[in-house]
């Protein structure tokens, strides 16, 4: 299974491309799509989807695994990361990707094992569980390749439910 993981914001748009194989995890690539305050705010949603159309159509992932909103006193700062999280949405749904949805609480909490994790605890498991000899930068990718390591052990968790059920 191919995951791809988003960790959306409006200035930067963390992906995470992981490869689950015969059990172990596997980094195929991880970035950023960067935005700039001197675009318009429309103009940052177009770059932010086309960079995501790009890494989908060139990594075939089967599922895109999204962060979902966390909570902030500031609504503007909540709507524009609504805005980018449905372009996140959109751009999966118009290529045929399946998706999946994770709150930061639970992405933190099946990578680390607890949910008021920060970002650095984060970044420093994802590196452990993935191998890597560097630090995956910025945190904005080492968040989205969380999003999909939790997306592969939940869909482990219900794959071993269905067995067991039936």
């Amino acid at each position: 299974m191919r995951v791809m993981g988003i960790d959306p914001g409006s200035n930067c748009t963390g992906l995470g491309i992981v490869e689950e194989i015969k059990g172990d995890l596997h980094a195929v690539h991880w970035s950023s799509v960067r935005t700039s305050p001197k675009q318009s705010f429309p103009e940052r949603l177009k770059l932010i989807y086309d960079g995501l159309i790009l890494a989908m159509e060139k990594f075939q992932p089967n599922v895109v695994a999204v962060e979902d909103i966390f909570y902030a006193t500031n609504v503007k700062t909540v709507i524009k990361l609504g805005q980018t999280r449905g372009v996140a949405l959109l751009a999966a749904v118009n290529c045929d990707i399946e998706v999946a949805e994770y709150s930061p609480l639970e992405v933190k909490q099946s990578v680390v094992g607890y949910g008021r994790a920060d970002k650095n605890q984060v970044c420093d498991m994802v590196s452990t569980l993935l191998r890597l000899k560097e630090k995956p930068e910025p945190f904005d990718a080492s968040d989205a390749l969380a999003v999909a390591i939790c997306h592969i052990h939940n869909a482990e968790l219900q794959q071993k439910i269905k067995q067991a059920e039936g």
